[in-house]
């Protein structure tokens, strides 16, 4: 398969949920167009994304982005593995073991994710919601014991993520999962650029703003475990599926650790921007 270079949604449509090719202010419907496959991670998993770009180039827009409800990029991911501590002024900020020899890893559930421009409501039981921007990887091969050097021939696409978080119910313990799992709080979008559309990704910086303030400024560079090292080691101990989703750590500036601290009030705007992967947006609401 020769470079894909696209950039690529899922959306719902009334009732009818599809994916498709992003041009300008529309979607070419790659659902209608790319017989069985009902989904990005089914394209992904029967290894048709360059089919489903030769079927989408050049081709009109079906839909216009302001008639559709833009989904999590991946609404069904097997895995989605979110690393944690993983820029160095957050480590810094929060105070972390600067020696740490592994990544820390924890899961989030499909059920958490909620796509780009919806609002995400604060859960009634959480009193400290705060925003983590950060840069979320797909899969697009499958693999266990992958090696560092080919880690990125395992990778599909990146997008845009807002970890979201509780933060008093992830104090709870030193397990984050309550903390990072409430329904709606993972956003995840707005569209999916492939390997070959970005390019070198170390290059790519990556801004978090609540109404309109910068919060968080970093480049990718400044991981602490880079791509190559998280996709190692987290297929280790697990195989890696296609549409597996890799969250790659949020860098420092989150609400938890600013003096004094600020959390997430309904009304405020919480935009995550990547150089060229587009802005997510997420109005919150109570």
């Amino acid at each position: 398969m020769g470079q894909v270079a696209v950039k690529l949604v899922t959306y719902k449509q009334g009732e009818t949920v599809s994916f498709g090719r992003l041009v300008d202010d529309g979607i070419v419907d790659g659902g209608r167009r790319l017989a069985g496959c009902a989904s990005l991670r089914e394209v992904l998993e029967a290894g048709q994304l360059g089919t489903l770009d030769d079927l989408t180039r050049g081709e009109a827009a079906d839909v216009r982005l302001s008639d559709v409800d833009l989904l999590p990029v991946i609404p069904n991911p097997g895995k989605i593995l979110c690393a944690g501590v993983n820029y160095r002024d957050h480590q810094q900020e929060a105070g972390a073991s600067p020696e740490a020899e592994k990544p820390t890893i924890f899961i989030r559930v499909a059920e958490s994710q909620i796509g780009a421009m919806q609002p995400v409501r604060i859960p009634a039981q959480v009193k400290m919601f705060d925003y983590e921007g950060e840069m979320a990887l797909v899969i697009g091969r499958p693999g266990r014991n992958i090696a560092p050097e080919s880690a990125y021939s395992h990778v599909a696409g990146y997008t845009c993520y807002n970890d979201f978080s509780a933060r008093d119910w992830q104090g709870h313990s030193s397990q984050w999962t309550a903390g990072k799992n409430f329904e709606g709080t993972g956003a995840f979008g707005p569209f999916m650029a492939t390997s070959d559309e970005v390019g070198d990704v170390s290059g790519l910086k990556l801004e978090t703003r609540v109404n309109g303030q910068t919060r968080q400024s970093a480049s990718v560079a400044d991981m602490l475990f880079a791509i190559p090292d998280l996709i190692a080691y987290v297929s280790t101990w697990t195989p890696l599926a296609a549409g597996d989703v890799i969250v790659t750590g949020t860098p420092g500036g989150v609400g938890l650790f600013r003096n004094p601290r600020v959390f997430l009030s309904p009304g405020d705007v919480v935009e995550v921007e990547i150089t060229g992967l587009g802005v997510l947006r997420s109005d919150i609401t109570a």
